[in-house]
């Protein structure tokens, strides 16, 4: 999964500046810390659907096989 890397002290302290309350703008970096966690990339999505792919054009294949078998029967 995909990481993003973000200096959490500094963002704190912009939240701070921006009127949120210290308790409210550290929940909210420990809120987004969290949910980076289930970020997916292109990369990752890539190595996930490649089997899919495979797949498919196998069945494809299969399919365009059987379509011209009978179309051209020996």
């Amino acid at each position: 999964m995909a990481t993003v890397t973000f200096d959490t002290l500094e963002l704190v302290d912009r939240l701070k500046a921006a009127g949120f309350q210290p308790a409210q703008a550290e929940e909210v970096i420990r809120v987004i810390a969290k949910a980076q966690d289930e970020l997916v990339t292109k990369r990752d999505l890539q190595i996930e659907l490649a089997p899919l792919k495979w797949g498919m054009a196998i069945t494809v294949g299969g399919i365009v096989t059987i379509i011209l078998k009978s179309f051209f029967p020996h």
